[in-house]
């Protein structure tokens, strides 16, 4: 403001010293008068510039200038990119909070007070099947048609969330979606949804669970206490005493075969990986698979004087196959359960194939093929879960728990290794177990020509 004075005063004086130079004190009143007019036009064309820039608000076009106006421009230029400055941080943070919205694996929708979409993450899109770009500002009830929801959102009642099906859902793979209303700010709301079809299925698969293991349980428990009722009441003689006390003992073994399956799947689940340090001999692991593959064909086929055939991979084979990195008592385990599973499910007098191969790729495959009565297509996905049974009256017959293919499919994760079935009704059934190469030593080398051919016999 003084600056101003300042050059109001000079002009003036100026314009005085000229007019008293040129024609006297009337010349020099005139030339004040003047020179004011022309300190007026000057600052007004100054404000002028500022105030046209200033309508303008590009930083880059500020007028430089003097005095006051230039510094009403310096501050206002200032202003303008502090204020740039502030706007640019809001929206890289409002993009870097859209971008981690975007990147949630659960939905975000932001819904006006009308129920309009302001902005939804792609996860949402999917999960509720409309666009995340084209249907912008659309109502949210036009979009998702479900019954459900509809009566969820008209309803306004938010404290509970609602499961929807998913628009990717089908008959083979159910998709359910878990969706959440929240009002936030002047009427706004904010829809949540998340995926929750794994979260059913593992709650079905609980319920399941605990169904099967009290029928399990519950269903010898009851043979048991009928016969000891039974032996207590009435007085039986001495070979149809031991006939029931047979009987308890083989439901009783049952019991006890359910209940250690179910104790080695809790330590499967809870106990840390197998080391990838401890080697165990293939060769070891598959004498054992047939050694115990022999003697329950032997069991169950007694009464016959039948058992089956079996092809095993040759001595100088299974020396050539070298070691497996792992748990040599959960390989034994997961592997043998697969010989005596071809064993429990092929008629007397059937072939089982058990093979171990090395792949291009340096991996390895262990497999068991059977000409048994083979498995329909849909059972197949289900077959490592627990206590399934394509045939249960079949499966109790010949000792099984239901549980071993689950233990097995425990193993083969553990292990790194896939379990692969494939299965054709009437033909039999091939279980295979690929090994990584990670879990394997190179093969030794051959040093006889000895013979490698898989030994057959009955």
């Amino acid at each position: 403001m003084l600056s101003r004075i300042f050059y109001f005063l000079m002009f003036q004086a100026a314009g005085a010293a000229l007019g008293w130079w040129r024609g006297g004190p009337w010349a020099a009143v005139f030339g004040a008068v003047a020179a004011s007019w022309a300190w007026f036009v000057w600052d007004w064309w100054r404000s002028a510039r500022v105030l046209a820039w200033l309508r303008e608000g590009d930083i880059a076009r500020a007028p430089r200038l003097r005095g006051s106006w230039g510094e009403v421009a310096d501050r206002a230029r200032r202003l303008l990119r502090q204020r740039d400055q502030q706007i640019e941080g809001a929206e890289r943070r409002i993009a870097e909070i859209l971008e981690a919205l975007q990147a949630s694996p659960n939905g975000v929708v932001l819904l006006d007070a009308q129920g309009h979409i302001e902005w939804c993450n792609q996860t949402a899109a999917t999960h509720l099947g409309f666009d995340a770009e084209r249907d912008l500002m659309q109502t949210i009830g036009n979009l998702v048609r479900d019954p459900d929801f509809t009566a969820y959102f008209s309803g306004q009642d938010f404290a509970q969330s609602v499961v929807l099906q998913g628009r990717e859902s089908t008959a083979s793979r159910p998709v359910r979606i878990s969706v959440q209303v929240h009002p936030y700010g002047d009427g706004r709301r904010l829809l949540l949804s998340r995926d929750v079809t794994a979260l059913e299925q593992a709650e079905a698969m609980r319920r399941d669970f605990v169904a099967n293991v009290s029928h399990e349980i519950r269903t010898p428990l009851t043979v048991l206490m009928g016969f000891v009722e039974t032996l207590q009441t009435l007085r039986l003689a001495d070979e149809e005493r031991e006939r029931y006390l047979g009987m308890m003992a083989q439901q009783a073994a049952r019991m006890q075969s359910v209940v250690q399956d179910l104790l080695t799947l809790s330590r499967l689940e809870g106990s840390p990986l197998p080391s990838l340090h401890d080697w165990t001999p293939v060769e070891t692991l598959l004498r054992r698979c047939e050694d115990e593959a022999r003697a329950l064909s032997s069991v169950l086929g007694q009464a016959q004087q039948r058992e089956h055939v079996f092809v095993f991979p040759g001595a100088q084979a299974l020396r050539a196959a070298g070691q497996v990195a792992g748990s040599a008592v959960e390989l034994q385990s997961a592997l043998s359960n697969l010989v005596n599973n071809a064993v429990r499910y092929t008629p007397l007098g059937g072939r089982i194939h058990v093979a171990w191969e090395r792949l291009d790729d340096g991996r390895a495959r262990f497999s068991v093929r059977d000409t048994g009565p083979g498995i329909e297509a849909v059972h197949i996905p289900r077959l490592t879960e627990r206590f399934y049974r394509v045939d249960r009256s079949r499966s109790r017959e010949t000792g099984g728990t239901g549980l071993g293919l689950a233990i097995v499919k425990h193993v083969v994760q553990r292990h790194g290794a896939t379990l692969h079935i494939t299965s054709t009704v009437g033909q039999g059934s091939v279980f295979s177990v690929t090994f990584p190469t990670q879990r394997l030593q190179p093969p030794q080398p051959l040093q006889t020509r000895a013979d490698t051919t898989p030994r057959l016999a009955a």
